[in-house]
């Protein structure tokens, strides 16, 4: 089972996050988010956990479990095994082609959001 240091790992490479970004966008340090993640992974306190859940799109659950909250699971939950299938039959450098539109794909998405409506 993964605890919380390999669930954050997992997390940070997933969205592409640095740990610095992370610390600015969660207000957690960045010395103590390195300490979560390295070889004896300290355990956050509840309110740095829940920064940095929320800094990242997911659950306190999901970091510290593993398991996801039904309504990511809903929602993703089909795409996410439809990426999976296809990433197996691709080779290391298919997959960073992918990995590098789907970031610019997210910053396009981002910025949508945070732009004003006409």
């Amino acid at each position: 089972m993964m605890g919380f240091k390999e669930n954050l790992k997992m997390e940070l490479m997933y969205s592409g996050m640095p740990v610095k970004e992370l610390a600015a966008l969660s207000g957690v340090n960045k010395h103590s988010i390195d300490n979560y993640l390295n070889k004896r992974g300290q355990m956050p306190s509840v309110a740095a956990a829940v920064k940095i859940a929320r800094a990242l799109g997911v659950s306190v659950e999901y970091l510290v479990t593993g398991n996801e909250i039904k309504e990511r699971t809903a929602a993703t939950g089909v795409y996410a095994r439809s990426i999976f299938k296809i990433l197996d039959d691709l080779d290391n450098g298919d997959k960073e082609t992918l990995l590098g539109i789907a970031k610019l794909i997210k910053q396009a998405a981002q910025k949508r959001k945070c732009s004003p409506s006409s």
